[in-house]
This record gives structure tokens, C-alpha cells and sequence, in this order.
């Protein structure tokens, strides 16, 4: 049998070729695929549609549009699901703790499927938080010609003269004016039903957004894939030409591999501290290239930000939304802004990054030339000391200028409850370092992230006046004196675990200092008298999690 269209051999011949794969033709056939398409190459849709997840309630379409793309190239498309969680909806509770741990499940989900069925290439249908993530690291396992198809941020709301409303804003933080007799009852609930106004991403630089950004960087998606609008003609279209472009990957055997390099890390690195992103990526890159044993760790983090400052703060850290950014010339302008210190790799589009840059359009008001911004400081930073030996990290774009240094009287709590009825009940004052701990990847288990808290914190006028930290995780949409990650996390004996009501805690952030400004004899004194941890989980998935996974200075990887 030839080869289709002057194709190389084919993985899918596998189950494909030869009399004895008759009994896989008959099953193969059973779902549609004709004679003539049995010898054109199998690509995998890995689809992360859900009912439940804003951001992937209209991915049906999106769908649709890979498949038409991949059939009009000469290709055969199976679409197949992955498990999707929305951080939003698990946020503040229980189900939080599930939300890190998907991001490998989402992982071993496309390896398997890929893999079992023995596809040529996959396209990745993602957009919100663990979901990206897990899929680079699932094709990077694979090594399989893949392109990742984010399905690209919400639309702005507007409400009663809110302009720009985003789910954090009109929602988290706006339960915090609630609460301290800003805005009455009614004018909450009008903000609640208007804040989510479409299917897509919330509309900030929020995880989801910062993870897609940082994918069209480091090369798995076409230009422009992560600010589109998710109800736009535009991503329409940007779907089908990614159905279009995975075959022409097969043809030219462009795995992962070739695309995810160290250089494209660093690249990806080097764009996050310019936008000033979520937190959440330090775990997720470190996470990929740790699937791609690419040589990447918290230093090559520390070292790029060294030179790099922000260029651009998009909400939570200012007004300016996804669709701002994305009118501004997206991720293409943020390449031409950032040229100089980027390397020239390769990406799915065919493209280099000096070509994206060379034909990228750029409005400099929103998106300004490197050496005109008016910022400083990286958009994030690495933060050590005797709390955080093994590091944590900090929003800095977050953070007011005048709140660099803070130093403040620890409250503690042992978990993210006790902390939020705290809050509720006015118990925290200005001057406050709220201490979250036992919510790191084993103590939680799971890593939360404290949304929560933080937004209640700034919607009670406390964001410049108050700090918190944690061995938990943050939302991207966190704002304020917030540090997270604290490693070795209160599970595991860190000094975080130590920390008493009362004790001063400095944190530093110009000289990437995080301090408990006790002494060393003290804390060892503490040491000796700290109880061993007990799991809060004995049974099930995070169970098995916990017993796994490492540290969020590694990525918390498993």
C-alpha cells in the first residue's frame, strides 16, 4: 500500500497496515473513517470541552473548526476529552485541592489516548488554568507533532457605569466592598450577573491568559491565539489554520521537542517578567521542562530577572483587560518590545520569533518600546530568606511601589478557613502579615490558591496596608503584598511552620529578601517542639498526590 500523499512511514500504520491490523480497520471504520482516509494521518483532537468551565463552554465550535481544518489538509480527526476544572468555581473550598492535581491527570489523560491509538500528531484544545500546562507536558511526553489552540479570554463586563468589569472585580473584590458598606446588596448581585458576560477566560492577565501568552512565545500556537476573543471570527479562523498546520508538522516531522528548547523557556521566562503574569507559571514551566528534560530551575528565573523590568501591567495590576492587550497587538508586539533579549526560535506557525517580530504592529501607548517603559522592577519576583530558604514568589506588578518593603506582625493560621473567617470576622488589622500555611502541595494537599483571602483583603481597603503569605498558591488575579510558594513548605518542617502570633516578618522585595525576624536559637527551640505533620487526606486521588508529589520550587511535579 502507498504511502499517503509522499508521507513518511506513519505512526498510525500500527494499527492501520497490514492484514493482521484487519480487525483495527473494522473497528476504525465503525467510527466513520473511510478507505480512502485510512491512509491519511491520524491526528488527535484533545478537546477540554465542558459545561462546567467558562472558558471551555463554546469550544464545541472550536472543535468544528480544528476538524474542518484538519480534514481540508489531508488529515483524519478524532476528537477525545480531557477533564477540565475552573478555578474560580473550586476557589475557597474543598475543591481547590483538586485543581493543581489535574494538571498531571490532564497529562496522562493525552499521553494515554495519543499513545494507545497510536495518532501522528494531536492538536490541543485548552484554555483555562491546569489545563494548558498539562497538555505541553502530555505532547512533550508524546513527542508527537503537536500545536496547542487556546480558546482565548471572555469579554469585558459593564454594569451601572463599571466599565471593564472582570471577574475579579466584579466579584471577588466586589464581595469585599460589599462587606465594608461600600456598594448595598442590590449592586452586588447586578455585578455578580454581569461580570462573566461570555464564554472565554476571565478577561485579566490571569493564569489562564498568562499560560496561553507564554505557550504562543515559547512557539506552540499560531500568533495571536492567546488574546483573541474567544467569541470572535478571529479565533474561528486561528482554529482552522491550526487544524490546517498540524498536518503540514507531520509532513515535516516538527515534534514538541523541536519547538519547547531551553532558549524557548527562557524566552517564555523573560515574557512572563515583562507582563508581570501569574505565579502559577513558575510551577508550570518548571513542570515542562521537566517533561522535556530541558535544564530550567528557579535560577534561570532569578538571572533573567536581573534585566528585565515590566512592560506592561494588565488587570488585576491595572484597568487594562485582555482585550486592551490584545488590540494593542498582543504577544506579536510583546516579541517586537522584547526582541533584543530574545532568541531566535522556531515556532508551530512556520514563522521564527525575529519574523513574528519583523511584521508585529504595536500600539506604544499600551504595549511602549522596551527602553521607553516607565517600570523598573521585573513583573515577578524570587523571594529568599530564613522563611523561604528554597524561595517563594511575588507578584511585584501587584504590589504599590511604596509597598516594596513591609514589615509587619504575624497572624497565623494553620488553613485557608480559618484565615477567611478571620477576615470576615474584622480580625485583621493594617499592619498585618496573615500566615496561611499547611496548604502547600503536600499539606493541603493540592497547593490552593487564595483568592479569597487576597481579594477580601483589597476589597476591605487592606491590599497596601496588610501582607499574606503562604506555602499555598495565588490566583493570578491576586493583588497586593502577597507571597507565595514558601518552600520547604509547613508540611515539610519549613520555618513557615514555625511562625508564632506576634513574631515581625519582613519582606523585601528590591533586595529579594523574605525575613522572620526572629531569632536562630528561638527557632530552633520551636523545631524540637513542632509536631510531626498528619495528612488531611488518607484515601483517593489526593492521597496519592501527596505522597508524590515534590515541592514548588521543583515545579510541584509528580
Amino acid at each position: 500500500m502507498e504511502y499517503y500523499k509522499g508521507y513518511k512511514k506513519m505512526k498510525s500504520d500500527n494499527i492501520k497496515k497490514g492484514i493482521a491490523r484487519t480487525p483495527h480497520r473494522g473497528l476504525l471504520m465503525a467510527t466513520g473513517v473511510s478507505k480512502k482516509n485510512m491512509n491519511a494521518p491520524f491526528i488527535g483532537i484533545a478537546s477540554s470541552f465542558s459545561d462546567l468551565v467558562p472558558g471551555h463552554i463554546g469550544m464545541r465550535d472550536l472543535e468544528r473548526q480544528i476538524e474542518k481544518g484538519i480534514h481540508t489538509g489531508g488529515g483524519q480527526a478524532f476528537v477525545f476529552g480531557v477533564p477540565a476544572i475552573c478555578d474560580g468555581i473550586a476557589m475557597g473550598h474543598s475543591g481547590m485541592r483538586y485543581s493543581l492535581p489535574s494538571r498531571d491527570l490532564i497529562a496522562d489523560c493525552v499521553e494515554t489516548v495519543a499513545a494507545a491509538h497510536q495518532f501522528d500528531g494531536i492538536v490541543l484544545l485548552s484554555n483555562c488554568d491546569k489545563i494548558t500546562p498539562g497538555m505541553l507536558i502530555g505532547a512533550l511526553r508524546l513527542n508527537i507533532p503537536a500545536i496547542l489552540v487556546t480558546a482565548g479570554p471572555m469579554l469585558d463586563g459593564e454594569c451601572r457605569g463599571h466599565h471593564k468589569l472582570t471577574m475579579v472585580t466584579g466579584s471577588f473584590e466586589a464581595v469585599g466592598q460589599y462587606r465594608k458598606g461600600e456598594i448595598p446588596e442590590e449592586e452586588l448581585l447586578a455585578l455578580e450577573e454581569e461580570s462573566c458576560p461570555s464564554a472565554g477566560a476571565c478577561q485579566g492577565m490571569y493564569t489562564a491568559n498568562t499560560m496561553a501568552c507564554l505557550a504562543e512565545i515559547m512557539g506552540m500556537s499560531l500568533p495571536y491565539c492567546s488574546s483573541a476573543s474567544a467569541v470572535s471570527a478571529k479565533k474561528r479562523r486561528i482554529a482552522f489554520e491550526s487544524g490546517m498546520q498540524i498536518v503540514e508538522l507531520i509532513k515535516n516531522d516538527i515534534k514538541p521537542s523541536d519547538i519547547i528548547t531551553r532558549d524557548s523557556l527562557r524566552n517564555a521566562i523573560t515574557a512572563d517578567l515583562a507582563l508581570g503574569g501569574s505565579t502559577n507559571t513558575f510551577l508550570h514551566l518548571l513542570a515542562i521542562a521537566n517533561a522535556g528534560n530541558i535544564d530550567i530551575t528557579l535560577k534561570d528565573f532569578e538571572q533573567i530577572s536581573e534585566y528585565i523590568h515590566q512592560i506592561v501591567k494588565i488587570n488585576p495590576s491595572s484597568t487594562l483587560t485582555m482585550a486592551d492587550f490584545h488590540n494593542a497587538g498582543g504577544i506579536p508586539a510583546v516579541i517586537k518590545s522584547l526582541k533584543k533579549f530574545l532568541k531566535d526560535t522556531k515556532t508551530v506557525s512556520g514563522l521564527t520569533i525575529n519574523d513574528i517580530s519583523e511584521s508585529a504592529w504595536a500600539d506604544t501607548n499600551v504595549i511602549p518600546e522596551y527602553d521607553k517603559s516607565t517600570y523598573t522592577q521585573p513583573g515577578l519576583s524570587i523571594l529568599y530568606g530564613n522563611l523561604a530558604k528554597d524561595g517563594c514568589v511575588i507578584k511585584t506588578s501587584g504590589v504599590a511601589p511604596e509597598c516594596y518593603t513591609f514589615e509587619g506582625s504575624a497572624k497565623t493560621f494553620d488553613s485557608e478557613e480559618a484565615a477567611m473567617l478571620a477576615l470576615e470576622n474584622d480580625e485583621i488589622k493594617e499592619g498585618d502579615v496573615m500566615v496561611i500555611r499547611y496548604e502547600g502541595p503536600k499539606g493541603s494537599p493540592g497547593m490552593r490558591e487564595m483568592l479569597a483571602p487576597t481579594s477580601l483583603l483589597v476589597g476591605k481597603g487592606l491590599g497596601t496596608k496588610c501582607a499574606l503569605i503562604t506555602d499555598g498558591r495565588f490566583s493570578g488575579a491576586t493583588r497586593g503584598i502577597c507571597a507565595g510558594h514558601i518552600c520547604p513548605e509547613a508540611a515539610n518542617g519549613g520555618t513557615i511552620a514555625l511562625v508564632e502570633n506576634g513574631d515581625k516578618i519582613k519582606i523585601d522585595i528590591p533586595n529579594r529578601r523574605i525575613d522572620l525576624l526572629v531569632d536562630e536559637k528561638m527557632l530552633e527551640k520551636r523545631r524540637k517542639n513542632l509536631k510531626p505533620f498528619e495528612p488531611k487526606v488518607k484515601s483517593g486521588y489526593l492521597y496519592k498526590y501527596s505522597q508524590n508529589v515534590q515541592d514548588a520550587s521543583h515545579g510541584a511535579i509528580v
